[in-house]
């Protein structure tokens, strides 16, 4: 058992990795956002099809176990938010760097942590609204000296934003349905969503023979590896990690996409020494959040066990 959650939590790292990687692969494209997003999902799609056939899990279309409208129509909007935030963070990529994305997007978990009260039963916490302070003290610094990254930052905290509400509304939803149904439809939603846009502004849109053959395989590689494979992955390694050893993991997404990016961009990346300083500010306060919240759930689980 010990070798297997060793296994896991080196193979959880290699999906954070390949996480880190989505927003170099989105510096690498040609294309703007909006068709890559669309292009992203629409090879993801049907990906996630012929596993779940091979898997033999069912699209619950049909059937006793048959979804109800409700939850269909909530796959939906969430398909549309998870759109919205690939094209805001990919377009924060076009507009700015990978840097400063990352470093906008790893807010995400103090805006789940502000909106949470908002639609769920968990109440405000101090020490989050003190962390939450904090974290804009330091954007404000970061915006305050890169003035000239104004628009990719905005566009980055939209998809952060975006992805804590798609976070909120996944929640409940992933311990009833197998992860892979949940995305089906919700990247199949988001590809519809897309495609209507398309409909209203089809100049908008990339044909095949516009993409050239490095587009093609930065795609590729974007659908299959950093979305099904990553996705479906991810779920398996947190049945045999816990939620604090998982959670403090992904936050190292935004280190390894950064330092990927100046690796591959060389100079292009390279930010001024105030704007890593506010970087450094907004994930040590996201990980010390993590740590708190944690030792505190653990404390409350000890004193429910005492009771009787």
């Amino acid at each position: 058992m010990r070798d297997a959650r060793l296994l896991n939590y080196i193979h959880l790292h290699f999906i954070v990795f390949i996480w880190g990687f989505t927003a170099v692969l989105g510096a690498l494209i040609s294309i703007e956002s909006i068709p890559l997003v669309w292009w992203r999902m629409s090879l993801a799609v049907p990906l996630i099809f012929i596993y779940m056939k091979v898997m033999g899990i069912p699209l619950q279309l049909t059937g006793a176990n048959a979804l109800p409208r409700k939850r269909i129509i909530g796959f939906i909007l969430a398909g549309i938010v998870i759109a919205l935030h690939w094209v805001t963070f990919f377009g924060a990529i076009k507009a700015s760097n990978v840097s400063v994305t990352l470093a906008m997007c790893s807010t995400g978990a103090f805006f789940t942590a502000l909106l949470e009260p908002l639609f769920t039963s968990k109440k405000f916490v101090g020490y989050e609204l003190i962390f939450g302070l904090i974290i804009i003290g330091a954007l404000y610094y970061i915006f305050q000296v890169e003035t000239q990254y104004v628009m990719g930052m905005i566009l980055g905290l939209s998809a952060a934003l975006l992805s804590a509400i798609f976070s909120i509304m996944n929640v409940k939803w992933a311990k009833v349905h197998p992860p892979s149904t949940i995305s089906f439809y919700e990247l199949a939603s988001g590809v519809l969503f897309l495609s209507l846009y398309f409909v209203i502004v089809p100049t908008d849109f990339v044909m095949p023979s516009q993409l050239t053959q490095m587009d093609w395989l930065w795609i590729g590689i974007l659908a299959s590896a950093c979305t099904a494979y990553a996705f479906i992955a991810s779920v398996k390694v947190m049945k045999y990690l816990s939620a604090y050893t998982v959670m403090l993991t992904i936050n190292l997404e935004p280190i390894y996409g950064i330092v990927l990016a100046f690796l591959v961009f060389g100079t292009a990346e390279q930010m001024t020494p105030q704007f890593y300083v506010g970087a450094a500010i907004i994930l040590a306060v996201i990980i010390l959040n993590g740590i708190v919240k944690t030792r505190l759930g653990k404390k409350r689980g000890a004193a429910t066990q005492i009771q009787p």
